[in-house]
């Protein structure tokens, strides 16, 4: 039998989860989600969010994890085979993801290289160059596959050698590029108006469609309910306190959100450049920002791109590592299978996805892979698995041995598990339902329901057949 893996530290373990939950979501989704939903408003229930339901859904992640030294199958199994499918699920989740992330975080690092090729000498061509990059059959799958090589090397070599390691060397310098580009925005006439429209909240903005967003940002941002979480909380030893692990690594999430904000709207607002311009907002309008910053321009948009490349890769090692976790302590795979094994899965589905940007290859009701995948987890798996956790936790484990688990038999303080308790036993998974239930309405309403039904029938299968798997 192979003998588990652990972290090697304290710190180690800390920049790796926090890598983990630092992502795309953070720098290319939190940003245009924001500009989408008001500013200020978006910013303040999401925020809200990540205090009560992100940190809360996090910790949890943590102690079922630990509890039984298993990722996130075996952590469910081992408790009760019945639950098998809600691990089967943050499994499917990362296979999911990764069957589109990869494609984004190529385009991520195709952009450091275009940079410094000269995209920004003709700034009115740099949209066009996006949509003919991304629609090309050819060159955004090199930078994909280039991506996918770089998490099979990090995943590959373990998790003290390979994820610990990658974590403390690129989260301190994603840190590092994005407070000096968020200096450099700040410094720009007319940047406050950017910060205003970021931080001062309109209530007149909040409705039904900014909570779900706010919500299904949280998730997406924090890693959660796809079982990342899960199986780092599996490598921690008993010694570790999860509440303060939980709430550092959602503050230094949250962190990296607030800067990415904080380096772009200002610069927005300078320019005069509409900040809800959707995905397309970090390979067309960032570009254009920094051709407009003059000699100093290509320096920053490396940075920044470099800084993406990163956060892709710190979230996406952690998404692999779920599948890897799987096999290993499920299908008793060896490391180096499991990783190749799922990599080459994983690649296959980017293919797809990256060609139906083209619109290229099968589509399901109108919608290519590219939009599915995002669609099933974003929508429908994250919000689900992250309320499966929460109902297991509130009512399938005691309440007794949950405390101790977070309390380490009570020799560490967690005075608030009084109000946390019942937050993840009845709160949490009311909120996660009736905001996922206002979204597949929203879903259908915008021609997804189709794709939102398929989600929910692939769940309600798993659930009737993984206590086999």
């Amino acid at each position: 039998m192979q003998k588990r893996e652990n972290w090697g530290s304290k710190i180690g373990f800390i920049m790796a989860a926090a890598g983990s939950a630092v992502g795309l979501g953070n720098i290319w989704k939190f940003p245009f989600t924001a500009g989408q939903n008001g500013g200020g408003a978006f910013v303040l229930v999401y925020l809200i969010f990540v205090a009560l339901i992100g940190f809360s859904v996090m910790l949890t992640e943590f102690a079922v994890g630990r509890r039984r030294q298993l990722a996130a199958v075996g952590a469910f199994k081992s408790e009760d085979k019945r639950w098998t499918f809600a691990g089967v699920l943050g499994v499917l989740s990362g296979f999911l993801i990764m069957g589109f992330y990869p494609v984004v975080g190529g385009w991520a690092l195709a952009y450091v290289f275009k940079v410094m090729g000269g995209l920004l000498n003709n700034p009115a061509a740099i949209g066009a160059s996006f949509d003919a990059f991304i629609t090309n059959a050819t060159s955004p799958l090199m930078w994909m596959v280039l991506y996918l090589i770089l998490n099979v090397i990090i995943v590959v070599k373990g998790v003290s050698s390979g994820i610990e390691k990658a974590g403390k060397i690129l989260m301190p310098l994603l840190f590092g590029i994005l407070i000096v580009i968020a200096i450099k925005g700040l410094t720009l006439p007319g940047a406050m108006a950017g910060m205003e429209f970021l931080f001062k909240p309109d209530f007149s903005k909040v409705d039904g469609s900014v909570i779900l967003a706010a919500l299904g940002q949280a998730f997406f941002s924090l890693s959660l309910g796809m079982g990342c979480m899960i199986t780092y909380g599996s490598y921690l030893s008993k010694k570790e306190n999860l509440v303060q692990n939980a709430a550092i690594v959602t503050s230094m999430d949250t962190a990296v959100a607030l800067l990415a904000g904080i380096a772009m709207f200002p610069a927005m607002f300078a320019f005069g450049i509409e900040p809800a311009a959707g995905p397309g907002l970090v390979f067309v309008v960032v570009p254009t920002l920094f051709a407009e910053m003059g000699a100093m321009g290509p320096m920053f948009a490396v940075l920044f791109f470099i800084a993406l490349t990163v956060a892709a890769l710190t979230s996406s090692v952690s998404l692999l590592e779920v599948v890897v976790a799987f096999l290993i302590d499920e299908k008793k795979f060896t490391r180096k299978k499991a990783v190749l094994s799922s990599a080459t899965v994983m690649a296959l589905l980017c293919i797809l996805a990256s060609l139906s940007l083209g619109g290229v290859g099968p589509t399901l009701f109108g919608k290519g892979a590219f939009d599915v995948f995002d669609l099933l987890t974003d929508k429908i798996f994250l919000a689900i698995g992250g309320m499966l956790l929460c109902i297991f936790a509130g009512w399938r484990l005691k309440k007794e041995d949950l405390y101790g688990e977070i309390t380490n038999n009570g020799t560490m303080d967690f005075p608030l598990f009084g109000m946390w308790y019942p937050l993840v036993k009845y709160v949490i998974p009311i909120t996660i339902f009736l905001v996922a239930a206002n979204g597949i309405r929203q879903g259908f309403e915008s021609g997804s329901g189709p794709i939102m039904l398929v989600g929910i029938g692939i769940i309600a299968i798993f659930a009737a057949i993984s206590k086999k798997l």
